[in-house]
This record gives structure tokens, sequence and C-alpha cells, in this order.
């Protein structure tokens, strides 16, 4: 085995070696057990010393001992693990400049085009194995070339830390079938809500990489087509379209009813005081008519339509006046 990782060339390894079998001797016969010249084996001696390797004692003759191996050689270990780290940091930094100058020269290194069932499945299994922190996730109804119980990719990168984040399109949780897939998704971990409809199927990974389907089919033929969508203004419309989606979507959680177990929704439809409330405030009731009327302060009355404001995600009584008609927050059960 080499010590060329710790930076020793191989003649003072060499010298090393034959010095630990020695243990102590004069350089002169060091020379000799080296078959070299006594000025090249002094000048190695000198080398070996000054990396800490070997005490040399200048004497008549002069005597070099060898530093114990274990002790000597855990600095340059440490010094060539700390090199090997700024090394790989500073490639994977040149990588990420050359894909991105790559990606600015070249339209076709941002989409890549994957074709066939096949390969859109691997394709999402592949970017799924490689996310790390997180996946996004349009679950539309029906499927292109994968269904959604079919992917235990999703619960191998939930054991493995992933955050899951998945909207499902409201028609596929009228069916049985897909809610089990649901209830097993979020007791696993995964975080899921629902929306009316969504504009597309979408799988994000790590707010890096998108892959979405282009067309279900190609000229006619059963083969369907997507898209693999790298760092780009397109990635960052993608993520902003789900960010938009996730703000409205309705939260799901999964609840018991006796020993059945059901995915149910925690539905956008408010509770009669806060319904009350907004109906109130659409029609103009001045917030502290509005305390008066539900028997509740106008510091209450205040902060319950701060909190509506932030659940709507709107940042004015007139957006919330609008994203409550918007949701159906003001219409009976």
């Amino acid at each position: 085995m080499s010590l060329r990782a710790t930076g020793l060339g191989p003649s003072d390894e060499e010298l090393y070696r034959l010095l630990v079998r020695a243990v102590e001797t004069d350089v002169s016969h060091l020379a000799e057990l080296a078959d070299r010249p006594l000025p090249d084996t002094e000048a190695a001696v000198r080398r070996l010393r000054d990396q800490g390797l070997a005490t040399l004692v200048e004497e008549a003759p002069p005597r070099v001992a060898a530093a114990a191996p274990d002790v000597a050689f855990a600095p340059l270990l440490l010094r060539g693990h700390q090199e090997l780290t700024e090394a790989t940091l500073a490639v994977t930094k040149l990588a990420e400049e050359h894909r991105a100058n790559a990606r600015r020269r070249d339209a076709d290194q941002l989409v890549e085009v994957v074709h066939g069932a096949a390969g859109i499945r691997q394709a999402l299994r592949t970017v799924q194995q490689s996310t790390r922190e997180e996946m996004l996730w349009f679950c539309k109804a029906g499927h292109v070339a994968m269904a959604s119980g079919e992917n235990d990719e999703e619960y191998t990168g939930l054991a493995r830390g992933v955050r899951y984040r998945v909207i499902y399109e409201q028609a596929m949780l009228d069916d049985p079938t897909m809610l089990v897939n649901v209830e097993r998704g979020v007791r696993a971990g995964e975080v899921a809500r629902a929306a009316p409809s969504l504009p597309l199927r979408l799988a994000v990974a790590d707010r890096s990489l998108a892959l979405c389907p282009l067309i279900t089919n190609r000229e006619g033929s059963d083969e369907p087509t997507a898209a693999l969508v790298r760092d780009s203004n397109l990635l960052t419309a993608l993520i902003a379209l789900f960010d938009a989606y996730w703000s409205d979507a309705s939260p799901l959680h999964v609840g018991e009813s006796g020993d059945q177990v059901q995915v149910t929704s925690r539905a956008s439809l408010l509770g009669a005081d806060e319904r009350e409330l907004l109906s109130l405030l659409v029609a103009g009731v001045t917030d502290k008519a509005i305390a008066t009327r539900l028997g509740v302060s106008l510091r209450t009355v205040q902060r319950r339509i701060s909190e509506l404001m932030a659940l709507a995600n709107t940042e004015t009584r007139m957006q919330l006046a609008w994203q409550a008609a918007q949701r159906g927050w003001l219409t009976s059960d």
C-alpha cells in the first residue's frame, strides 16, 4: 500500500520504510541500506525531518530515527482530507458553472424531452432518487405513465427524510381506490392538499428540476412525451404555479370514524362564527358593529379578520372578500 496520498514522494517513502525497519541508525548506514549516494540520503532525511517523519541528531556520525507512523502521519492525513474536501467543492462549483454556461449557450440544455411511458416512469424514479430535500407534485386525474399507487419511490424518499407536498385534483378523490393511496401517503408523511382542478401533471425535485408531460401521445401514436426542465425561467414559472395552487388548495388529513379510516378534507368552508363575520364584513358593517353582533370585543374581531386574511393569503379586506366568494366561504352547507 502506498503512502502517496499523504504527499510523500516514492523515493522518500522508500527511505522512510527502511528507517521504520531500522528504527534508528546513522545516516551513512541508511544510505547503504537504500543503495543511494550519501548526499541524496542526507537531503531525503532532512525532508523527512521537515515533515515530522524523522528525528535527526546532528552528531558525528549523524543519526536519524523514525517518528511513530500513527503520530507522524496524522497531520498529513488531516491536511490531505481537507485538501480533498476543498478540491471536491471546487469541482462541484466548476461543474455547476459549466452547466450554467452551457445552458446559456445552448437552449437544448434547459429542456430534455423524454419519450414513451417506460422512459417517463424511469425519469420519475431517477428524479425522486436524486432528491435530497423536497418533492412538489401536481397529481392530476388519470395518468400518462405511472399511476399514483405505483409510485413506491415516494415512500423510499419519505423514509430518508425527503418532504413530499402533493396537490390532488378533486376528481381523483372521488375514486375509493385513490383514497386508499392518499391515505397511505399521508400516513407515511406526505403533506397533501386538494384543488378543484389542476392545469397539468408536474413533479419538481428540490426546486432545481421539473418533469411534466407535454402531450399524451405524439402524432396519433400511443407514445407519451414529457419534458425535463432544468434551472431556467421556465422552471421558475412552474414552481410559482405550484406555489400559487398550494396556497389555495384545501389541506387533506387522515381521520378515523369508528373502525373505518377515511381521508377527509379540512374544507375551505369555515365555521358558523367565521362565516357570519365574513358576511357582515362583506356587507360593509363596521368592526364595532360586528363585535356587538357577535358579542365579542373589537380586538377579537380585528384578530379574527387578520387570521382570515392570512388563511386566504390576502393583504387587504377587499381581497379577503373576493377570495371568500371564490372559495365558497360564504355559502351554506
